[in-house]
């Protein structure tokens, strides 16, 4: 299912829960594992520079010397792990992080990316909050062509056996791809898909939506659900439909606790926004945010339109 996987790492303990998705699938599926670091670089026309893994010294300028330590110590840091991976390129680089992954994902033809969701363990409350938007994350999610899964914790089962995968779905283009990967994974797997839609309240006035409209369109979605989705499973029975009404990321995460989900697969903008100029969902972000599990932010259908 996965021939390729781009796992983005700075070589930081930080980057662990991803990095055990990212060695764990390319065991399982015995896909070529790509490793890149980007270095970054500064503002305002300055010379390139680094941040040492190890110390978190900034370093005044890099030669192959350098790259080849950094190499080493990602070697050492996931020494374990890439001796049961049969294929595993390391690489790093220097530039703009959000570019240089979109870049290497494009130059390998990638089928997944994996990265965390934040690098610093001091990123926690407000302070992680601000910071996820407008991020490296948020900009490989916006315009990768294959799938992108944020980990934010550890991640005990997703894509297992015994996973429980959820479909968040606002009927749009985007979350149409989302589905075809969703149910690819599930029907590879051989696990559950939940696939789940929010009647969102969150603008609605009080006393001008009646429980029975509320009723009504959640009856509706459920209908859509069953005419969109439900004829493109082809057999597939393992399978749940949930609506409900209120905030949908709030229910989201509440659905998704209530099913024990190893998996949320959701797209990462609302509606028809046009995916190049489109930030991150606000109810992705939220979602990303406060998961117990990974989730998988979905754009276009160019790695997920052929399920086998």
């Amino acid at each position: 299912m996965f021939n390729k996987i781009l796992f983005v790492t700075t070589g930081s303990p930080n980057c662990n829960n991803a990095g055990k998705t990212a060695f764990d699938l390319a065991k399982q599926h015995k896909s070529t594992l790509y490793i890149l670091n980007v270095f970054g670089v500064p503002g305002h026309g300055e010379g390139p520079f680094v941040i040492d893994i190890h110390t978190g010294e900034e370093k005044s300028s890099i030669n192959q010397e350098y790259v080849e330590g950094v190499k080493e110590g990602i070697k050492t840091t996931y020494a374990d792990q890439l001796k049961e991976v049969g294929s595993a390129i390391i690489d790093c680089v220097a530039g703009v992080p959000h570019t240089e992954i979109l870049r290497k994902a494009r130059k390998e033809d990638v089928d997944l990316i994996i990265m965390g969701a934040h690098t610093h363990p001091e990123d926690i409350g407000a302070t992680r909050y601000r910071k996820i938007v407008g991020s490296t994350m948020e900009r490989v999610a916006k315009k990768a062509s294959c799938p992108v899964v944020i980990i934010s914790r550890p991640c005990t089962a997703c894509f297992q056996s015994s996973s429980n995968i959820i479909l968040g779905t606002d009927f749009s283009k985007a979350a149409y791809s989302a589905f075809l990967f969703a149910y690819k994974v599930a029907k590879t797997v051989g696990c559950k898909l939940y696939i789940f839609h929010t009647i969102d309240l969150k603008d609605i006035q009080i006393g001008y939506y009646t429980q029975e409209e509320i009723e009504r369109d959640v009856e509706n979605a459920r209908k859509k659900i069953e005419k969109i989705y439900v004829p493109e499973m082809k057999g597939f029975d393992n399978y749940e439909i949930g609506v409900c009404e209120g905030i949908p990321y709030m229910e989201i995460l509440k659905f998704a606790r209530e099913k024990n989900a190893d998996l949320i697969v959701m797209s990462h903008h609302a509606r028809e926004t046009d995916p190049e100029k489109a930030l991150i969902g606000s109810t992705v972000e939220q979602v990303i945010l406060r998961s117990s599990c990974p989730v998988a932010s979905v754009n276009r259908p160019d790695k997920v339109a052929m399920v086998d």
